[in-house]
């Protein structure tokens, strides 16, 4: 079959969908139910509905399009991805997954391919943490990984909740309804940026995703008793920022002793009180992000931080409260989905290799009901959630072929 990239109009796309932003490009910030992601998304329809795709969309604000199959009534192949952006991102997190999905089922139009199982694209509502405090919200849902009772729950900075905010975007109904059942699709896929130098630093066109490696995430508020800084002696002092300091080390420490590279911890966040230069501080709560492909493992390292910020709480007489996030499990890909996507590299004459996600997406969560499986293409420096974040044209081009054609193969088994 022969499969034609229209790459001058899929790079017009992504680059006017970069002008849809908060912020001046290159930068992109596109935070979900803002004014500009609102726009972003009617921008979109347009682009679905001038394929002939059928649009609708879910309470959460998860949009769906499909290209009806010939048997409408198996359980369809998927694809997607999502379009907001973290405060000056790059433009193609996300984004190439989207349009790069658009554009290949009507690459797959073009070539006059009729599909037996219908296509449909999703574009996931706020894979970014960024408003609400948890990523991959739409997927989430619709796995049924979070509980609907998390609208009234879940708040952004300004206090409002998901359900004040959903609905003034024009998203009504019930989160409850928004789950889907296992066995809607029969496969899920997703094109993506790899956010990582692997495909970059091996001149390596595609990455077959094998596994996602799944997030930990946790608070830990150190509480110590503060003072002046210059007529509090040293000896007794439980200044809580130094003991948050050993934790972090600690931290650090422990995910690099692992026994695996795939085990990697990140305290990214650090709030100090009442943050004087003059004030011993009394309070530190601090954000931990723990990821690992082997849940076991990556729980092992949970226990020992918990161990550790015992004893460091012991030693200096701070009080040490730690507060799950999340935990979720990692995903292996299936081998049926892994073997379309070898089987198009082939087709599409691209070198490929075996990789580990070790960012988090959507296909984590749609793993949960679908048969699942990613295609990476590379990113210059493995640059990611940065102005600078950079595809190129070929690599995006070639990431589509080998979606649709990929696609093409998962819509023709019945």
């Amino acid at each position: 079959m022969q499969i034609e990239i229209d790459q001058q109009r899929l790079m017009q796309e992504i680059d006017t969908l970069a002008t849809i932003s908060d912020v001046e490009p290159p930068a992109v910030t596109r935070i979900v139910f803002s004014e500009q992601d609102l726009r972003a998304r009617a921008w979109l329809k347009e682009r679905f509905s001038e394929a002939g795709l059928s649009v609708r969309e879910d309470a959460a604000g998860n949009v769906f399009a499909r290209w009806q199959g010939a048997r409408s009534e198996l359980p369809a192949v998927a694809t997607g991805s999502h379009i907001d952006a973290i405060p000056y991102a790059g433009k193609f997190d996300g984004v190439v997954g989207v349009l790069g999905g658009l554009e290949a089922i009507r690459a797959l139009h073009r070539s006059g391919f009729r599909p037996a199982r219908s296509i449909e694209l999703i574009q996931f509502t706020s894979e970014e943490p960024t408003r609400f405090g948890v990523g991959c919200l739409g997927s989430r849902l619709l796995s049924g990984v979070l509980n609907p009772l998390a609208d009234d729950s879940l708040r952004d900075r300004q206090g409002d909740t998901l359900k004040t905010v959903r609905m003034n975007a024009g998203f009504n109904g019930e989160l409850s309804t928004v789950r889907l059942p296992q066995g809607f699709y029969s496969a899920f896929l997703e094109l993506h940026i790899e956010q990582g130098p692997i495909l970059d630093r091996e001149n390596i066109t595609i990455g077959v995703v094998t596994d996602i490696a799944a997030p930990a995430s946790f608070t830990v508020t150190l509480e110590g008793e503060g003072g002046h800084a210059g007529s509090t002696f040293m000896p007794g002092r439980r200044d809580a920022l130094c003991a948050a300091s050993e934790l972090i080390l600690e931290i650090e420490r422990l995910a690099l002793s692992s026994g695996s590279r795939n085990t990697v911890a990140t305290v990214g966040t650090c709030e100090a009180y009442p943050g004087a230069i003059n004030s011993i501080p009394s309070r530190v709560k601090l954000g931990v992000d723990l990821r690992d492909t082997d849940g076991d493992r990556r729980d092992m390292v949970l226990e020992k931080i918990r161990h550790g910020a015992g004893e460091i709480s012991q030693r200096r007489q701070i009080k040490v409260e730690m507060i799950m996030l999340n935990a979720d499990p990692p995903a292996s890909s299936s081998p049926r989905v892994l073997s379309a996507i070898n089987n198009a590299c082939s087709e599409a004459k691209v070198s490929s290799r075996q990789i580990v996600s070790r960012a988090y997406h959507d296909s984590l969560f749609m793993s949960r009901i679908a048969p699942m499986a990613m295609i990476f293409i590379p990113c210059r420096n493995g640059i990611s959630h940065r102005p600078d974040e950079h595809a190129s044209v070929s690599d995006i081009a070639d990431g589509v072929e080998v979606l649709a054609r990929s696609l093409a193969e998962l819509s023709c088994d019945t």
